[in-house]
């Protein structure tokens, strides 16, 4: 019987760890990784998130020693989220959010860079992220607009190296950075939720929060935030951005919108920051607690996705293990 010879082509690139890592196509890096913060005014001592193992909302106090903890471990980026105790319709009280920036930058200086989330979902009575109309029916753009806009300077001013905007107006981009500018901010950047969906995967973040919408009114934020079906709009509104005068442009959530990130980055030359959500971490903390999955392999499994549909920077709730996890990589 006549022998069959096999020419190995692609194996031999795989025959053990050394060559594995030598060809890896990926390459992930800590310096790349942003960390979520939160700080909550109300509290006395740090609360745990359910379904986020390893993070907490922090106090005004602890959120230091977290920050150096993280340092510790080789993350110096940051993106905050501060909770004011007080909540609104109207004439929103910024003095929490920019006390926090002060003591943070007072206490780290330049050795870290401090994005903040601009938003108003944790101070409104009813958890939307802008004004609404009297009945509740309607999210009005422009009106909050303006208010983001002024909430942008300020945070600018108490020292924040990027506004990272997340309520999905029209406009919004364009009106911060020209006030950024005409303030003398313009070396502060604009990292855009650019292509933010509707998405069921943000559960343990609204409840860090309190930012759950619970108006008998308009009753979710599919009339402002992205349809998970409709990957058009998601560019359009990325693009639109850009022109706007984002420096970073944001795909939120992730992992399950991988096509989306791939597609941007066939269509823009900025930056491309891929935020791993609350409801992502969760399910893949959730397989570890099980039994079922490795944590550091899973977590550097997701980050690999991310990195090869075209992300730059990815923000995770475990960017904090990163440096660590990398390092450890069985490629």
């Amino acid at each position: 019987m006549e022998k069959i010879f096999y020419t190995l082509t692609q194996r031999r690139l795989r025959t053990d760890a050394h060559i594995r890592e030598l060809t890896a196509s990926v390459k992930l890096s800590h310096k790349s990784f942003i960390q979520p913060l939160f700080v909550d005014e109300a509290l006395i001592t740090p609360r745990a998130i359910d379904g986020l193992s390893n993070v907490q909302v922090d106090t005004v106090s602890s959120i230091l020693h977290t920050i150096e903890q993280d340092l510790q471990n080789g993350i110096k980026k940051f993106l905050l989220f501060p909770v004011p105790a007080q909540k609104q319709e109207h004439s929103f009280d910024f003095t929490f959010a920019v006390s926090v920036i002060k003591h943070i930058k007072q206490q780290f200086g330049e050795t870290v860079w401090l994005a903040a989330d601009l938003c108003l979902c944790s101070y409104t009575t009813h958890g939307h992220c802008g004004i609404l109309n009297e009945s509740h029916t309607k999210l009005i753009n422009h009106k909050t607009v303006d208010v983001l806009t002024r909430y942008a300077t300020q945070l600018a001013a108490a020292g924040a190296d990027c506004i990272a905007p997340s309520d999905m107006m029209d406009g919004r981009i364009a009106a911060i950075r020209t006030q950024l500018d005409v303030l003398g901010f313009d070396d502060v950047s604009i990292m855009s939720y650019a292509a933010k969906f509707s998405s069921q995967f943000y559960g343990p973040f609204r409840d860090a929060c309190h930012s759950a919408p619970n108006t008998s009114g308009l009753k979710s934020r599919k009339s402002y935030q992205i349809s998970p079906f409709n990957s058009n709009d998601a560019i359009a509104s990325a693009l639109r951005d850009e022109k706007e005068g984002a420096d970073m442009l944001m795909v939120k959530p992730a992992a399950l919108y991988t096509d989306v990130i791939a597609n941007l980055k066939q269509q823009t030359l900025k930056p491309i920051a891929a935020y791993h959500v609350s409801g992502e971490y969760a399910a893949i903390e959730s397989l570890v607690e099980k039994g079922l999955a490795n944590r550091e392999a899973v977590h550097t499994e997701v980050w690999a996705a991310l990195q090869r549909a075209g992300a730059d920077i990815i923000i995770s709730y475990a960017a904090r293990n990163a440096k660590a996890w990398i390092e450890q990589i069985e490629y």
